[in-house]
């Protein structure tokens, strides 16, 4: 579904990106596993548009996507959660959730009552301004905001960060349901292990490099993964 080749991003004098290939299949849920400032949600903004690649190629679906602008990605049908979750704090949630359908020309209400039935209590806060919501709430805002635009790949940045455990366990659970609706996952994550035990596969990096990659169930085992993101006292 979405292929990435020797993709270089650089911040005026600085790169950030130093040839980072990777791919992602149709069904599966990959993470980006690394420390802070690895890349990772520079990969995720180059991915939407916001950061076009100095170099290299990025495809999806077969269509050559390397160039296109920020604007036009939720048409091709890939919808970005960023970290910090970005909703409107000033809009209702229904305002929001209106909002992440705002290219299309069908009706969307079915949509709306879809993540209403997947958040529960997004529709009990439904007319409140997304302000006033818990950080778990937000986060769930954020990625229902993104579904309402039907993207066949979703990308998630940090969506655990911040939260309490039993909200991140509802999370994960979440974008596991995400995967078996039909819609593709690409998600950063710090929290390796809950990462890794919904994954399929994952990549790490490493200084803005792709430094290994291997099947989620290897990478939980894996010493070098181990050593660094999990700690041993982690259960694969």
């Amino acid at each position: 579904m979405l292929r990435v080749e020797n993709a270089v991003v650089r911040y005026g004098t600085i790169t950030a990106l130093h040839g980072v290939s990777f791919e992602v299949n149709q069904g599966e849920i990959v993470t980006l596993l690394g420390a802070n400032g690895a890349g990772k949600s520079t990969t995720l903004r180059m991915l939407s548009g916001l950061h076009a690649p100095a170099e290299g190629t990025i495809e999806f679906e077969g269509r050559d996507i390397t160039n296109v602008p920020a604007h036009s990605f939720t048409d091709l049908g890939i919808s970005h959660v960023p970290e910090g979750r970005r909703i409107f704090p000033q809009m209702t949630v229904e305002e929001n959730l209106e909002m992440g359908a705002f290219n299309r020309k069908d009706a969307f209400r079915d949509d709306i009552e879809k993540m209403y039935g997947m958040f529960p209590i997004l529709k009990e806060r439904r007319k409140q301004l997304g302000g006033n919501l818990s950080g778990g709430e937000q986060q769930m805002l954020a990625i229902g905001r993104a579904l309402m635009s039907r993207p066949r790949l979703i990308l998630l940045d940090e969506p655990s960060m911040g939260l309490a455990p039993m909200i991140i366990d509802q999370i994960f659970r979440i974008i596991g349901e995400i995967r078996d609706s039909g819609t593709t996952v690409l998600v950063v994550e710090q929290n390796a292990a809950q990462a890794l035990r919904l994954a399929d596969r994952g990549y790490v990096m490493e200084n803005g490099r792709i430094a290994f990659s291997d099947s989620a169930e290897k990478l939980l085992v894996d010493p070098r993964v181990r050593a660094v993101y999990l700690g041993e006292d982690i259960e694969a």
